[in-house]
């Protein structure tokens, strides 16, 4: 079963990276890729070495919540109803 990257805090990515027999800097780089530059590609993540880009295919991804509403208020505030999984929607 795929991991969703997006689902983990900064300690879980860190367990999750050491469970993977990486060490810890990896965790770092790979928060950079995917909340500062936004990369859902492991094989775009340039500086990770290419046999954790392989491991990282197989075990995870990065999927981000479904939008499954949106509404526009009277102030232009967009509002978002997002799917998170399990049934639960925020």
């Amino acid at each position: 079963m795929s991991v969703n990257l997006l689902g983990l805090d900064s300690e879980q990515l860190s367990a999750f990276v050491e469970a993977l027999g990486e060490k810890p800097f990896r965790a770092r780089q790979l928060k950079r890729w995917v909340h500062r530059f936004g990369e859902s590609e492991f094989s775009r993540m340039s500086d990770l070495a290419a046999p954790l880009r392989d491991k990282l295919a197989q075990a995870a991804s990065v999927v981000p919540p479904q939008i499954v509403g949106s509404r526009v208020a009277t102030d232009g505030t967009r509002k978002w109803l997002l799917h998170v999984g399990n049934g639960s929607r925020s």
